[in-house]
Parts: C-alpha cells; structure tokens; sequence
C-alpha cells in the first residue's frame, strides 16, 4: 500500500492581493513546480501549529492562519498519496525568503495558471482563481 502523507501549505496573501507562489528546487521530489510553500504534518501536532512551523523553516517569517481550511485535497502521486491541505495565513513578522525553495514569486489570482503547479496543489489553484 501507497504511504499516505498529510501536508499542510500556507496560501499567503499580501497587502496587494497577491498570493505567494513557490518554485521546488532541483534536489526536491516533484522538482521545477511550484506550489504554496509548507511541509509535512508531525505525528503530534495539528496542523494549524505544523504550517507556522514550516513557514518559519522554510521562509524564514512568522506566520498567523485568517480561517479554517481553504482547500482539502488527496493526490495519488507514483510513489505516495497525499492529501494536502491548504490554509490561508498572511505574515505577521518578517518578509519571506527562500532557504529551500529555488525561487518566490507574488502574484495576483487572475495569472496564478501561467505557471506549472504541482498536482496536488491544482485544486487550491483554481479555487483562488475563482474566487470572488
């Protein structure tokens, strides 16, 4: 049976309703995609506190979640199942700044589908997209 990975990603907005879109580097799996940044969910934490924990990881800001979960979806990748949900946040501390991630970009909604997402984060995508 496939390994089912919960992962929590941050859709972060800023003052400008541009939504923070993150490129994986080379040396992550699902290389030269990008997604909204994030991270694994650890066997004893919910995942409100794993998201402000892997932001500050891996972006090196504080983080603070606006409402519940935005977007909940399961993905069948080749190797694993994940089921990815995503939140959305805005930064209260600090500007984020790639460690892991090849590259960061903001964009608005409405030009978040000209770049090459990664599967799992597709839902997500298109529900910002459609948001009124």
């Amino acid at each position: 049976m496939k390994k089912l990975v919960k992962v929590v990603a941050a859709i972060i907005e800023n003052e400008k309703n541009e939504i923070l879109c993150a490129l994986r580097s080379p040396e992550m799996s699902i290389p030269n995609m990008w997604e909204f940044p994030g991270g694994k969910v650890e066997a004893n934490e919910d995942i409100y506190s794993a998201l402000v924990r892997e932001i500050d990881e891996e972006l090196g800001c504080k983080i603070e979640t606006i409402n519940e979960v935005f977007n909940d979806n399961t993905h069948e990748y080749e190797t694993f199942i994940i089921n990815l949900k995503s939140i959305k946040c805005r930064v209260v501390d600090g500007m984020p700044t790639p460690s892991e991630h090849s590259k960061l970009i903001w964009l608005k909604r409405k030009n978040l589908d000209s770049l090459k997402w990664a599967p799992a984060d597709i839902p997500a995508v298109e529900q910002l997209i459609n948001e009124k």
